[in-house]
């Protein structure tokens, strides 16, 4: 089986349901408090190996309960773990998510040791890249890094997928070494500096990021569903339709479910409507890594 090498982070998320979001200066009640694995990079990673990937996660958590906690999780799911790395006084990532009675949330992260992941060690897992068929980065951890990442993998001919969140404005050294991009408009605005309006502007916007390197892009548009666009053609494709409970990790399941496909040798076209029926299913359970769906879930369901 053909390897997935997920470059990112790994948070704790604290969450707490609301019933509406708090205006700057006021103070809510809130209900149900979880601490639940999360991390972008993780709930890639995650998504991935409940769909029947085989994954590496390479990362950093600091020497406390945290980041154990994290990594056992992982371990849970058969995610190989060894290129995880223990920062000494620095402590584990954690995200602060607040989830409102409409599934919409809330999230500030603090990225503790996911920002001491270093290019050296990226140099100490340079066994993954070269045995993994495809690379899965996101930007909750250094850009120099990501950078490095993203260069080392196209010199070993990688198949290389950004998922740009949380969304920065990057250098088109990043840009040319991108295979496939996943931003939602917000990020694709940010990073094409277009204003999106309408449709037309997303492929205005992605163009800009053509022209720049990118190979094909992946414009998720929430309940609306995501746009396939490429410098030759583009394709709205609709989402499932389900009650949604909480959005975390919506992002992060589709684009897990996206390399799992691909590295199973599916084409584009089935590799979005694998990841729609997975995005679709991550809304209707609540958290991070607990709402992501296992193969069996997503092969039974049958949507609308």
């Amino acid at each position: 089986m053909k390897k997935i090498a997920v470059i990112g982070s790994l948070n704790m998320d604290l969450v707490v349901n609301v019933e509406k979001m708090p205006k700057v200066g006021q103070t809510v009640i809130g209900s149900n408090f979880k601490e639940v694995p999360g991390g972008k990079g993780a709930n890639q990673a995650v998504a991935m190996a409940r769909l029947g990937g085989k994954v590496y996660m390479i990362g950093k958590v600091g020497n406390d309960g945290f980041g154990k906690t994290l990594i056992d999780s992982l371990k849970k799911d058969e995610i190989n773990v060894d290129y995880i790395k223990k920062e000494e006084n620095t402590p584990t990532g954690v995200a602060l998510i607040t989830v409102n009675k409409d599934a919409d949330n809330s999230i500030v992260v603090a990225p503790g040791a996911n920002y001491k992941l270093s290019k050296e060690d990226i140099d100490d897992s340079i066994k993954v890249l070269e045995e993994c068929s495809i690379v899965v980065l996101q930007l909750e951890t250094p850009i120099d890094t990501v950078k490095y990442v993203l260069e080392k993998s196209k010199s070993l001919n990688k198949y290389t997928i950004l998922n740009p969140a949380p969304a920065i404005k990057l250098e088109d050294e990043i840009i040319k070494h991108v295979d496939l991009l996943t931003p939602n408009e917000t990020e694709l605005e940010i990073l094409s500096g277009v204003e999106i309006k309408k449709e037309e502007d997303i492929l205005i916007a992605a163009k800009v990021l053509i022209d720049k390197g990118v190979k094909e892009l992946i414009v998720t548009l929430g309940e609306k569903g995501s746009l396939y666009i490429n410098k030759d053609t583009y394709k709205m494709h609709k989402s499932y339709k389900v009650k949604a409970v909480d959005t975390t990790a919506a992002g992060d399941s589709f684009t897990g479910a996206i390399a799992v496909a691909l590295v199973n040798k599916k084409n584009i076209e089935e590799s979005i409507d694998f990841a729609s029926k997975v995005g679709a299913l991550s809304v209707t359970k609540e958290g991070a890594q607990s709402s992501l769906p296992y193969l069996k879930e997503v092969i039974d369901f049958k949507g609308e």
